[in-house]
């Protein structure tokens, strides 16, 4: 079983994760992860795409919305994701403000080995810190049997 899908950043995505859950039965707890710095190489619901699908929630009765994701741009110094950590706590509020049908926003992911201190004065309550345990791993070598 899968406690959290952490990045489902697509309507069609959702929609196969309910069909899912039903067929098994269970509430399928995820992240919607959002596209905060509007980047074309990364995945994700917009802000306006998000709080237009919030309220359809109720539709999706075998999935539990219980926060969101998102990956901010890379930028030069850790301070540079404040503006967008930012906008996630903002929008974090707001959603919880409305109280929506199987939505709660008790986890915001956010945050990286660069600027997870930051992210976490935003509010982040769930951080990625792979480089800073691993080191930096080279994603261009490729793998040959």
């Amino acid at each position: 079983a899968v406690s959290l899908i952490h990045s489902v950043d697509r309507l069609n995505l959702l929609e196969a994760i309910q069909k899912e859950a039903a067929r098994q039965g269970i509430v399928q707890d995820i992240l919607l992860q959002v596209n905060i710095g509007h980047e074309d190489s990364k995945g994700g619901f917009w802000e306006d795409a998000l709080l237009q699908l919030l309220p359809k929630m109720v539709d999706f009765p075998n999935v539990r919305v219980k926060g969101l994701m998102a990956i901010p741009p890379i930028c030069e110094n850790s301070a540079g994701n404040d503006k967008f950590f930012q906008k996630m706590y903002n929008l974090s509020v707001d959603i919880s403000a409305k109280k929506y049908d199987n939505v709660s926003v008790d986890i915001m992911s956010m945050g990286m080995s660069d600027d997870y201190i930051s992210a976490i004065r935003f509010g982040s309550t769930m951080i990625r810190v792979g480089t800073a345990i691993f080191g930096a791993r080279n994603y261009t070598t490729s793998h040959q049997a």
